[in-house]
Parts: C-alpha cells; sequence; structure tokens
C-alpha cells in the first residue's frame, strides 16, 4: 500500500516533534500536500535549485530538507532570489518540501548530535542543555565519552577523518588528554558555558566567530569544523530512519555538496 505524505511527516514527527522546534525556525510541511503519495524522496542538508532538479530527475515528487527552503518571511514570490525561485519551480512541478531542522537537532536520540556523536565513537550521556529538568533526552547539544582518553592531536585526527573535515578551528592546545566531548551540530558558541559545566575538555560544532575563542579561556578546546561538515550526516540518519519504515519509494540522498562556503587549500 503507497505511503502518502501524510503518514511520512507524521512519522517523522513522532520521533522529532514540531513543538520541539526553536521560536525563529520553520520546520514542518512548507510547499504542497500532505494527501499526495509519496512516489520518490530526496534528503539533503540544503534544499537547492540544483536539489530541486535533481528531485526532478530521480522521479521524486518530496524533498525533506534539515534546513528549511523558506526561513524568513516573504512579502513577494517574483522569482528574484534563490528562496523565491525555489517555491515557483516547486510549485509549478508539484512538489512537496518539508524541513526537520531544530526539532531534530533537540531531540537525543535518533537526533543530529547523537549521528556525530556514532561518527566519532562516543558514548553518549545525555543532553547538554536540558528543555526539561526530569528529561536528559530533550534539549540543545550532547555531551559524550570515549572509552579511552586520546591527546588533543589524536582527537583532531579523529575529526579531520570522520567528519571529512578539510579544515579545523580550534582554540589553543591545553595539553590534556580528552575524555569527554561536547557536541552541538550546526552553531553552538550559545553552549560553550554548558560544555565545560558537564566537564568535556573538547568542545565540537561550528560557525564559531573570533572573539568567541578567547571564551575558552583554558577551559576547554573549541574545535569549529564548520556548519555543513558538523550536520552532513543528517541526511544518512534520515534515510536509516525511513527506509525502515517504509518500502514502498525509494529515499535517496542528494548527490550535492550544498554547503555554500568553499576552501582553497
Amino acid at each position: 500500500m503507497s505511503a502518502t505524505a501524510s503518514e511520512l511527516f507524521q512519522y517523522l514527527e513522532s520521533i522529532a516533534p514540531l513543538h520541539l522546534q526553536e521560536d525563529y525556525d520553520n520546520s514542518g510541511l512548507l510547499i504542497g500536500s500532505t494527501e499526495e503519495e509519496v512516489k520518490g524522496l530526496l534528503i539533503s542538508l540544503d534544499c537547492t535549485e540544483d536539489v530541486l532538479e535533481e528531485a526532478l530527475q530521480l522521479n521524486c515528487n518530496v524533498i525533506i530538507s534539515h534546513h528549511p527552503a523558506i526561513f524568513y518571511g516573504l512579502k513577494k514570490i517574483t522569482g528574484s532570489n534563490m528562496t523565491e525561485r525555489i517555491v515557483l519551480k516547486a510549485i509549478k512541478e508539484g512538489l512537496i518540501i518539508y524541513a526537520i531542522h531544530t526539532n531534530l537537532d533537540n531531540v537525543l536520540k535518533n537526533g543530529v548530535n547523537e549521528k556525530i556523536a556514532q561518527q566519532l565513537g562516543l558514548k553518549v550521556e545525555g543532553v547538554l542543555r536540558k528543555s526539561n529538568p526530569h528529561d536528559h533526552t530533550i534539549g540543545s547539544g550532547l555531551i559524550g565519552s570515549f572509552s579511552k582518553a586520546v591527546s588533543e592531536g589524536q582527537f583532531l585526527e579523529l575529526l579531520k577523518e570522520k567528519m571529512k573535515a578539510k579544515v579545523i578551528r580550534h582554540s589553543r592546545m591545553l595539553d590534556r588528554p580528552i575524555e569527554k566531548v561536547a557536541i552541538c551540530g550546526g552553531s553552538g558558541s550559545f553552549l560553550l558555558e554548558d560544555a565545560c559545566l558537564n566537564g568535556a575538555q573538547a568542545f565540537l560544532t561550528g560557525d564559531y566567530k573570533y572573539h568567541g575563542f578567547f571564551e575558552a579561556d583554558g577551559r576547554i578546546m573549541i574545535c569549529d569544523i564548520g556548519h555543513y561538515e558538523s550536520e552532513q550526516f543528517t541526511m544518512n540518519l534520515l534515510q536509516e530512519l525511513i527506509v525502515k519504515k517504509f518500502t514502498t519509494f525509494a529515499a535517496h540522498c542528494t548527490k550535492f555538496n550544498t554547503n555554500p562556503i568553499h576552501y582553497f587549500t
């Protein structure tokens, strides 16, 4: 029996309920009808024009992205920028676009940060900052630990390999072994104090600003691997969850690297 978009989205929201998204976010159904049958699904970190064209080539009528295709309010839709062009093309081609963003960030089980911890071989201990003081599974970031401490150099090499990071921006090394690691996929500088309070020796995130690195202040090593790099495996996470639940349509991960940041090395 075919699955509808509504059934697909209800399943995803059973894992990452929409009410867990941040106030500034725009997760959920953005374009299209939930009553349509899912003929094929394309998963991406960002919803770009290349991703839309790829969905059409693969005969996918549903696109699920981590970052919302429509993040800010639209007052007109004339095709004058990428967001407007995406909206126009999606409607014209009958595509359904859905975002699962900070609600997926804010769950521990099957969430963005747990996937990062798995990549690094960390044992998950709980969230960094609880949304509910009585529930360690809902909130921002994650704290995890290695079974055996590693040196700072070994940790940076591990990040480079497992997270496919071309560049790691980090605060100064402290010549201390790293056993506990705080993680926040995307932009996590707001969780630095939580990382320190949880006893982490390293804090992995992205989008760190210059002056923010000073705030490490000899307490912890901040490691910025990049926003895209920290969240790239979210696509694999979603694909794994969806193919276990649904067998009537194909679920693809985009072939495009949608990172808007390029590196000259």
